[in-house]
């Protein structure tokens, strides 16, 4: 029988079917939407992907991996993750890690899963603080770690204290707590001071702690990153991502910072071979031409402040931003103005607290386009 003439595979009944194992049946799989609109503000994308010269680069680098995959990958892409440390000793102004120090893999996301899959685990408990990046609890979940949250200050700053950051500690006794700077979705930065004192708090029970940063190359200038504090702190770890400020969104490339007893650990649960050679190449030739690739972060830190003025400035009231993003709240329905903004061809994003909706920066043209909706969608 031909493949066009076979018979569709049929639909069976729940009642026959595997039963997924707690946690997963009826759970809805993690998605941002995306849709074929004309401004696109709602993954906190960089609108700024790579030149013609760049993309010849990449295609090139490419294209020398090729060659070789009929072989697996080195699994451990030292020259990737040396050069990796390089890079954050100029962009943190820290003393270059050490290969050995860094760790990649594909993505945060999967960087921080192999972090609750090294640390977490059945009896363990992770410590988030809402509202946070919505994948936290799924990355519990999955690896059957308890996730339990306490929040944030209040509304527009949304920050943290060493107060409040201890207390949860002291009241959960976590495995891993899960600190972010600048937090998604408020934007809010992280004072060290606070990192400090949960690392310390953890210390006791040999915790780990966790410093999401990876809109970190957004943050204003002055505001340190959490890079400095490794030294002091060898239960300390740093996520960054090249998602965001280096446009590789579509590469898929997140790496961690910390002591190499934590980097070995995690070399144990991560899958063989996990990081493909296409994506190392891709991603040491961004390295290579950082300067050109992160050209664009001044000019969407202005647009981002501009942006988050003027949202001021129609009353609303704006989470002070250190990311590629502003959350704002709406004066209506927030699912209304969402709606209304769609149809007028912006997609943003309605996360976090209740009645706040959450716009990422754009070109000035996607920036300019979002200001004329919202005056329409969402007027005062």
């Amino acid at each position: 029988m031909s493949a066009m003439s076979a018979s569709p595979v049929p639909t069976r009944e729940p009642s026959v079917l595997p039963v997924p194992r707690d946690g997963i049946a009826g759970a809805a799989p993690y998605g941002a939407p995306q849709l074929p609109v004309a401004h696109a503000l709602n993954v906190n994308e960089n609108p700024y992907g790579p030149s013609e010269e760049l993309t010849a680069a990449i295609g090139a680098a490419a294209a020398q991996a090729a060659a070789g995959l009929n072989r697996y990958p080195d699994r451990e892409a030292l020259d990737l993750r040396r050069e990796l440390g390089e890079y954050l000793a100029e962009e943190s102004g820290v003393p270059a890690p050490p290969a050995e120090a860094v760790w990649a893999a594909n993505g945060s996301n999967e960087v921080m899963h192999q972090l609750m899959l090294a640390y977490g685990g059945p009896g363990r408990t992770a410590l988030g603080f809402t509202p946070h990046y919505s994948m936290y609890p799924e990355y519990a979940r999955d690896t059957y770690t308890a996730w339990v949250t306490a929040e944030r200050g209040p509304a527009p700053d949304f920050a943290l204290t060493a107060e409040t950051v201890t207390a949860a500690i002291a009241e959960h006794r976590p495995s891993i707590v899960v600190l972010t700077s600048p937090n998604n979705p408020t934007g809010t930065a992280l004072d060290l001071d606070v990192a400090r004192a949960a690392a310390r708090a953890l210390e006791p029970a040999r915790g780990l702690l966790v410093v999401d940063e990876a809109y970190g190359e957004f943050r204003r200038d002055g505001v340190p990153s959490a890079l400095t504090l490794l030294a002091e702190h060898p239960n300390l770890v740093v996520a960054r991502t090249m998602s965001k400020a280096f446009a590789l969104a579509g590469a898929r490339l997140g790496y961690l910072v910390a002591d190499p007893a934590i980097v070995d650990t995690v070399r144990v649960v991560r899958l063989p071979y996990h990081l493909s050679a296409v994506t190392r190449a891709v991603a040491r030739t961004a390295l290579a031409h950082r300067e050109e690739l992160l050209g664009k972060v001044a000019l969407l830190r202005t647009e981002r402040d501009a942006l988050a003025a003027h949202l001021a400035g129609r009353g609303h009231e704006v989470a002070p931003s250190d990311a590629n993003f502003v959350l704002f709240r709406a004066f209506r329905d927030r699912d209304d103005v969402f709606q209304a903004l769609l149809e007028r061809d912006v997609l943003i994003r309605a996360v976090g607290p209740a009645g706040w909706l959450r716009v990422s920066v754009g070109t000035p043209e996607d920036n300019t386009a979002f200001r004329t909706a919202l005056e329409e969608a969402d007027p005062r």
